[in-house]
């Protein structure tokens, strides 16, 4: 099949406001008690009415950013609103570390483990306090962020399970949401911060975690960037790579650093060629650099926010360098992810998959699928194939 650029740009633009943002807006408020409902089957009937502060946040940053950069309306607001006063109310512990998870009246559940929680907290307060023009909002912004600034080098604390000093090992996914949240949150932050923290998060992620011999972005290393012959130090998350090295497009972008542009781009075409699968089409979840049998048993599962990233990779790689490779994977895998995620039926998109591509969960949000990466993706396609109409 043969794709334009602005059928593209407007499938994507279609699909997110005509499709995507209604189906949350119908489904996933919670009116009575604030805050929204993720666990949603494909119908979008709530199964669970527990809270999790990731999804919370991140359906608070959605309609925010769309309030901030699409359009100025009020029920998008309204939304954005509705999460992030019950979330300053209830999502933090007395000294200010956000939960994992509440449940539906706002009571904590799940202690607060994960700096993930306030990396999330920070991206979504930023661009509420921005849409809502809320001082307070902003206070809880910055609050999140220097959260996370402090517990980047011990993400989990207190709640880690690792025996200290045996095996140290640092993950890709603190530099790399670091990296985003950083460029996300700049209007906030003075100049210095925001250069410091995105030149040390770049040099980290394309420094430490990419492997030069394999091309490929490994998910842990040791403090100093060597690798470990174990499960954990040969784990490759295709998933993660790829969204890093759109994240670290955008950065370099932003700086007119063509060299590390295509860098990126090499990896992500790097990550679809080891990942792909040749049998049945798609990514896998996980893979063993050596080619070892995963420890994770779901590893070959195919899932949503994978392949919505690697679009958004693919068409941002494509606009920035005008590589042939990247529209060529791109239209490979846009095949793949529109044929098999999209739900034709009842709206939005599925998230688990089998290998063979069949439908695994029939569910439209969950613990950790929520208003995020569909709509994120769609936005992001469909400013690319926009700009290059």
């Amino acid at each position: 099949m043969k794709y334009n650029f602005q059928e593209l740009a407007t499938l994507y633009k279609n699909t997110l406001l005509n499709d995507v943002l209604p189906f949350w807006q119908k489904y996933s408020l919670d009116k009575e008690k604030g805050g929204y409902f993720t666990c949603l089957d494909r119908t979008g009937k709530v199964y669970d009415t527990d809270k999790f502060i990731w999804l919370q946040n991140r359906q608070v940053w959605t309609f925010s950013m769309l309030y901030n950069q699409l359009e100025k309306r009020e029920d998008w607001l309204q939304i954005a609103d509705n999460g992030a006063k019950f979330l300053a109310q209830h999502g933090r512990d007395s000294q200010g570390n956000w939960y994992f998870a509440l449940n539906r009246e706002g009571q904590p559940l799940v202690q607060p483990y994960n700096i993930f929680s306030d990396c999330f907290a920070a991206m979504a307060f930023s661009k509420y306090a921005l849409a809502s023009g809320e001082e307070w909002a902003k206070d809880v912004a910055l609050q999140a962020y220097n959260n996370v600034l402090r517990r980047q080098d011990n993400p989990k604390g207190k709640y880690t399970k690792a025996y200290p000093g045996t095996r140290p090992l640092k993950s890709l996914a603190v530099p790399m949401i670091l990296a985003n949240l950083t460029l996300e949150m700049e209007w906030l932050l003075s100049p210095e911060t925001l250069e410091n923290v995105l030149d040390a998060t770049v040099k980290e992620v394309m420094g430490d975690f990419f492997d030069s011999e394999s091309g490929l972005m490994f998910e842990n290393v040791t403090p100093n960037g060597s690798h470990l012959d174990c499960f954990e130090g040969r784990v490759i998350n295709p998933g993660h790579g790829i969204e890093a090295m759109w994240f670290i497009m955008d950065i370099a972008n932003r700086n007119h650093d063509t060299k590390t542009i295509n860098q990126a781009v090499d990896v992500v075409l790097n990550i679809l060629n080891f990942a792909w699968d040749q049998e049945y089409g798609g990514l896998y979840y996980f893979m063993d650099a050596k080619g070892y049998p995963p420890q994770q048993l779901e590893w070959d599962q195919k899932l949503w926010w994978v392949h919505l990233e690697t679009l958004v990779a693919l068409a941002m790689g494509y606009k920035l360098t005008k590589r042939d490779a990247c529209w060529q994977w791109y239209q490979k895998v846009h095949e793949y992810s529109w044929q098999h995620f999209a739900d034709t039926e009842y709206g939005e998109w599925f998230g688990y998959l089998n290998r063979r591509g069949e439908v695994l969960l029939n569910l439209k949000g969950g613990k950790w699928k929520g208003c995020f990466h569909v709509p994120r993706a769609m936005y992001l396609c469909w400013q690319q194939f926009q700009d290059l109409v």
